[in-house]
């Protein structure tokens, strides 16, 4: 079970009472505590009068897990990558781990025994706990997953109106299942840039709770055709209003009134861009900007997507699944922040002679190539400045490893030494199959939701998974007490890809896919199973804690 100090679904609760304005802070963290918000409520399984109905009580239901409910908060709180990393911070910070910057010196802040993360770009995270017994050289345990999702993203140049309507510029991100986004109640969120009277600029955090776009599908009357393929251009802008509604609202603010001293013909300041009121919708501007809390004028720039309002939630008779956006890949790294949470929680890091890490990347949807991306120099970089991290007062005890010690000619091996001693779990979400195409699946292969994490296995390299790191985790999940499954692609459909193969490659590290199955992959809503969660959780928990102990048991080379 997990040891923590406070449930999840608290400490992202708090951080609504914070600073709304905080670089990291998420701007709206809400909880519903009906069935169709987030937390299960303590009397819904009672067996009271209440329950009762004409044909007699309602049959008990076995509760999810705790961690499953303490996801939906976190993923409703989380509908950009921004908004996923603030959630990890604010957890991570509950939780004892130290904000550092890349930008700064590590070698005073940076020590045995200590807990860590990071940020870059605000849309990646990468957090770490040192072990207390830890030389240069010594072995790293990972887990990378991503905190990006296919969604539709405003236009830089966004105002658009055709017969009557004020449309939204939107651009296509990843390869999301596009038809599953109309007729959704749709919103939006992310940073917006603002400056401040002093001329800094800073990034504020946006999400904008009511729905206030829609794509309307074409009445069935209009459209005969069996498939629906709208042209992702033309037919996929959402509607924002009514031109006319626009035009004879009164309450936009009165031009500002020149400043004492200036000549009310004055010459405006150069923009080298279009002034933002002329690229964007006056009023959606206005909207953003009482969200950021500054006036529509001091917005610069924004990167804003779009997102379903529907909150996440537990369904099924039983509340064994999850309804949410997503899930590929929030649900990995829900689990991989809490699995590394526990680890240091449950195992203690005195006796640790390695490091665990856990990295959270932006941009896998689309490759992954991008300063923030797991085939950027992210992790690369952190693992070289780690490699030679001095060693702690109590390393001097340890014997498990041959140390890389002495001048900089010793130390300069020592980043190599650390790959080569170190694992990889790229945790990304699986395909449950699916019970209306099970054609679709390998006979011998067809992962079921909530019967474990899936581990990923193909022959050409579309996953990086292969024996000795199967040996490990099932190791890892036995001392865990939790299941794993096998998923292997059919030789006649293609394989998706994951940042395991490219940084397994990029690293030359020992590297293992898996994730935990879903239905819906890609869809503006998906399904995933409720007690997959805490599998996870207890999977990671145990690959971290022990990864320290078992790599020395399961060598190749």
């Amino acid at each position: 079970m997990l040891n923590r100090a406070k449930p999840a679904s608290q400490l992202l609760l708090q951080i609504a009472s914070a600073s709304l304005h905080s670089p990291l802070q998420p701007a709206i963290i809400t909880a519903n505590t009906s069935r169709s918000g987030s937390r299960v409520t303590s009397h819904r399984h009672s067996t009271s009068s209440s329950s009762l109905s004409p044909q007699g009580p309602r049959p008990a239901r076995m509760a999810p897990p705790k961690s499953a409910t303490e996801f939906l908060d976190f993923v409703n709180a989380s509908p950009t990558p921004y908004h996923a990393v603030a959630s990890a911070a604010a957890l991570f910070e509950a939780a004892g781990f130290k904000s550092i910057r890349e930008r700064d010196n590590w070698a005073a802040s940076v020590k045995p025994g200590g807990k860590y993360y990071l940020t870059r770009n605000a849309s990646s995270i990468v957090a770490f706990a040192v072990g207390a017994k830890w030389k240069p050289g010594n072995p790293v345990g990972m887990i990378g997953a991503h905190t990006d999702s296919p969604c539709l993203r405003i236009k830089p140049a966004s105002k658009k109106s055709a017969n009557g309507f004020m449309q939204v510029g939107v651009e296509t991100y990843g390869g999301g299942i596009w038809h599953s986004w109309f007729d959704r109640d749709l919103s939006v969120a992310g940073r917006v840039l603002v400056k401040d009277g002093a001329g800094n600029f800073a990034q504020k955090l946006v999400k904008v709770e009511r729905p206030i776009l829609r794509i309307p599908t074409l009445a069935i009357h209009l459209h005969r055709e069996p498939n629906f393929n709208p042209n992702k251009e033309d037919e996929m802008l959402p509607i924002a209003g009514l031109v006319a509604a626009e035009l004879n609202r009164d309450s936009r603010a009165p031009e500002a009134e020149p400043k004492d001293g200036a000549e009310p013909d004055a010459e405006p300041d150069f923009q080298p861009l279009k002034d933002m009121s002329e690229r964007h919708h006056p009023y959606l501007l206005e909207v953003i900007a009482e969200h950021a809390g500054v006036q529509p004028s001091e917005v610069v720039d924004f990167e804003l997507v779009l997102y379903d309002t529907h909150k996440a939630c537990l369904g099924g008779l039983n509340d064994e699944f999850i309804f949410s956006a997503r899930l590929d890949n929030l649900n990995m790294t829900y689990c991989s922040i809490m699995g590394l949470i526990a680890s240091v929680n449950s195992t203690s890091l005195d006796a640790d002679s390695s490091i665990r890490l856990i990295a959270c990347f932006d941009h896998e949807e689309i490759g992954s190539l991008s300063a923030h991306g797991a085939d950027s120099n992210l992790l690369p970089a952190i693992l070289r400045r780690l490699s030679v991290l001095p060693p702690g007062s109590s390393a001097s005890s340890d014997g498990s490893y041959e140390h890389v010690e002495g001048g900089d000619s010793e130390l300069a091996t020592a980043y190599e030494q650390t790959l080569s001693t170190s694992f990889l779990v790229s945790a990304d979400m699986a395909h449950s199959v699916h019970p209306n195409y099970s054609r679709k699946y390998e006979a011998n292969h067809q992962p079921e939701m909530n019967k474990g994490t899936v581990i990923k296995v193909n022959a050409n390299q579309r996953y990086a998974t292969n024996s000795p790191g199967i040996v490990l985790v099932q190791e890892a999940a036995r001392r865990a007490g939790v299941p794993l499954q096998l998923f292997v692609v059919k030789n006649d459909s293609p394989c998706g890809g994951t940042i395991g193969p490219m940084l397994s490659a990029k690293l030359g590290v020992r590297t293992l896919d898996l994730g935990n199955a879903q239905l819906s992959m890609h869809s503006i809503r998906e399904t995933g199973g409720s007690h997959d969660v805490e599998n996870s959780i207890r999977l990671f928990e145990s690959f971290l804690s022990n990864y320290g102990e078992l790599e020395s048991k399961i060598i190749v080379d």
